[in-house]
């Protein structure tokens, strides 16, 4: 039933899917350079993971426009998410203090530099971060890496609160989930890379502006509800009640399979406020519709590419359809 579900909503997205012509060749990279320089342990199954899941692809569908280096540092941050996420939520995963720790070194490193080190930030992730983090650091300003180390602050602190939730057995009721999946996610983390790619930086008031935000937040609902549903069968042994699906089944006492259809219904009607928050957006003057234009393509450019990539990722086998229905 899943799998109908999230063809069904493919469909029904009206945002045009697209991909950096760059992507296959970062994605061989990413493979055959970046990650068996990193030192990985030997028998580590990250780098065939990471391989399998189309990191690059991903980055590629997010950026579609950026040049190949660029592409290369974004797989290359998109790398250090996937490995902090697979730390955090994988086998053996972090407990909460680990978690916090680790949340520190990156803000160390993301504010201070690689001059500067810290205990909970070592090895392949120390190394990957500091590789990929070199190139934003030397272009952007000083505003935009403050904000882009704030998402990731908030990204870790909402790894780090799952986390707790699950020492204790703590289950979370539906609105309290999407505001913390929204945190979980890296969605807004993804969002100022954008500004990277284009080299035009948002100023902080229409960053922060109501309407844009609200854009924001409700893209990030999209992609993160799709990859719940996606992610549901293993979710239900190992996420502790954190995904959409089982948070409705639990607060509405209905069966998962109506809750998935409840969670699809939900996603239709998020779609729909999208397309009319974005219809809605108001010129902000010539000097910067442009950079303004080029955010709202970079959220729905993560809504549409989350879809596509869920749907070829090897990271979610259950999402692709079954041989008889690729004819």
């Amino acid at each position: 039933m899943t799998g109908e579900i999230l063809w069904s909503l493919r469909s029904e997205c009206p945002i045009a899917p697209r991909l950096s012509p760059h992507a296959d060749r970062v994605q061989r990279w990413l493979t055959d350079d970046l990650l068996p320089g990193l030192g990985l342990p030997a028998g580590d199954a990250a780098p065939q993971r990471l391989a399998g899941a189309g990191v690059a692809r991903y980055a590629g569908r997010l950026y579609p426009d950026a040049a190949e280096a660029d592409l290369r540092v974004l797989a290359a941050l998109f790398t250090w998410f996937f490995l902090v996420d697979d730390a955090c939520d994988g086998p053996g995963r972090l407990d909460s203090d680990q978690i916090r720790a680790l949340r520190a070194g990156t803000l160390t490193l993301l504010h201070d530099g690689p001059r500067l080190r810290h205990a909970a930030l070592t090895g392949p992730l120390r190394r990957l971060l500091v590789r990929a983090w070199r190139e934003p650091r030397r272009r952007m300003p000083a505003r935009w890496r403050q904000r882009f180390a704030e998402a990731v602050a908030d990204h870790l602190d909402g790894a780090w609160r799952e986390a707790v939730n699950k020492s204790v057995g703590h289950r979370p009721g539906v609105a309290e989930y999407v505001e913390l999946r929204r945190a979980t996610s890296a969605a807004y983390v993804s969002y100022p890379l954008v500004e990277f790619v284009t080299g035009r930086p948002l100023p902080d008031a229409v960053h922060h502006h109501p309407l844009l935000r609200r854009i924001a937040d409700t893209g990030n609902d999209l992609l993160s509800w799709y990859n719940d549903l996606a992610s549901l069968e293993r979710d239900r042994a190992t996420s502790g009640g954190h995904n959409l699906v089982l948070a409705t089944a639990a607060e509405h006492g209905v069966p998962v399979e109506t809750a998935i259809a409840l969670t699809a219904e939900r996603w239709r009607a998020s779609m729909r406020r999208f397309v009319e928050l974005r219809a809605a957006v108001p010129s902000f003057g010539p000097a910067l519709d442009e950079a303004v234009t080029d955010h709202l393509d970079g959220v729905a450019n993560a809504v549409r590419g989350t879809i596509e990539w869920t749907l070829e990722s090897a990271r979610y086998p259950g999402a692709r359809p079954e041989p008889a229905a690729l004819g």
